[in-house]
C-alpha cells in the first residue's frame, strides 16, 4: 500500500464562501497537491466531480441547491473509491455523524490550521480516517452503538477469518486511530511490515480500505481491548 506524493493527489475544493475556497485551494496548491477543480454549490460540485474525478473532496456541508451531506452520498455511491474530508464550521454531533454516515471518510472543523488541513488531505487520500481531536471518539461510539444492534443476517455469516496475534494486535491499534507510523514506533516494528499486516488483515476479511477495517474492529470491540 503505497503512499501517493502530493502531486499525484487529485483534490477538489467545495464551498460557496469565495475568498475560503479560493483560500483552502491555494494552500493546498502551494503544499503540492493536484488541485483539479472547485465549486460553490451542491449542484455545481456534483457535476464537477462527475467530470474530474478527484481523489479526495474537500467539501462543506453548508451549500446552496443541494446540502453537503447529498454530494457526498451522491458521490461516494457512484464511485467508491472518492475519499471525502468534510471541512466545516460545525461541531455539532448531527453534523459529524450525518457526514460520516453519507460516506465522508474524515471531518475536519474550520478552525484548523493550515498545516493540519494539508496533513489532513493527505491521510485522507491514504485511507485514513481523519477527524478533529474530539470528533474521533464520537464517531466510534456511533459505531459502537451500532455495532451493538444485532444484525439480521447474523446468524447467516460465515466464521470469521483467523487472524494472527500479531495482525490482531495492528488491528486494534489501527481501530484505535493510531497511523501507521505510530503502530510501527509502539510495536518497534518497520512502518513497511505494518503495511504488509493490514494488507494482510484486509484480504483475509475481505475488505477494501482502512475505513471498512476501523468499522470491523470496531463492531467487534476491539478498539476497548
Amino acid at each position: 500500500m503505497s503512499t501517493k506524493e502530493p502531486h499525484e493527489i487529485r483534490v477538489m475544493v467545495v464551498d460557496d464562501h469565495p475568498m475560503w475556497r479560493d483560500a483552502v485551494a491555494r494552500d493546498l496548491a502551494a503544499a503540492g497537491f493536484d488541485v483539479v477543480a472547485t465549486a460553490g454549490d451542491g449542484p455545481e460540485a456534483v457535476r464537477r466531480a462527475r467530470a474530474v474525478t478527484p481523489d479526495v473532496l474537500v467539501l462543506d456541508l453548508n451549500l446552496p441547491g443541494m446540502p453537503g451531506v447529498q454530494v457526498c452520498k451522491e458521490l461516494v455511491g457512484a464511485h467508491p473509491a472518492l475519499r471525502v474530508l468534510v471541512l466545516s464550521a460545525s461541531g455539532e454531533h448531527a453534523d459529524v455523524l450525518e457526514a460520516v454516515k453519507s460516506g465522508a471518510t474524515g471531518y475536519l472543523l474550520k478552525s484548523a490550521g493550515a498545516q493540519e488541513l494539508i496533513d489532513a488531505v493527505r491521510r485522507t487520500a491514504a485511507g485514513d480516517p481523519v477527524f478533529t481531536p474530539g470528533l474521533a471518539g464520537l464517531v466510534l461510539g456511533e459505531y459502537r452503538r451500532l455495532a451493538t444492534d444485532p444484525a439480521p443476517t447474523a446468524s447467516d455469516e460465515p466464521k470469521a477469518p483467523q487472524l494472527t496475534e500479531r495482525e490482531t494486535e495492528v488491528l486494534r491499534l489501527v481501530a484505535k486511530g493510531l497511523s501507521y507510523k505510530q503502530i510501527a514506533e509502539r510495536l518497534v516494528i518497520s512502518h513497511r511490515t505494518v503495511q504488509n499486516h493490514v494488507q494482510n488483515t484486509l484480504g483475509k476479511l475481505q475488505l477494501h480500505n482502512r475505513v471498512e477495517l476501523v468499522r470491523y474492529a470496531i463492531e467487534r470491540g476491539l478498539d476497548d481491548a
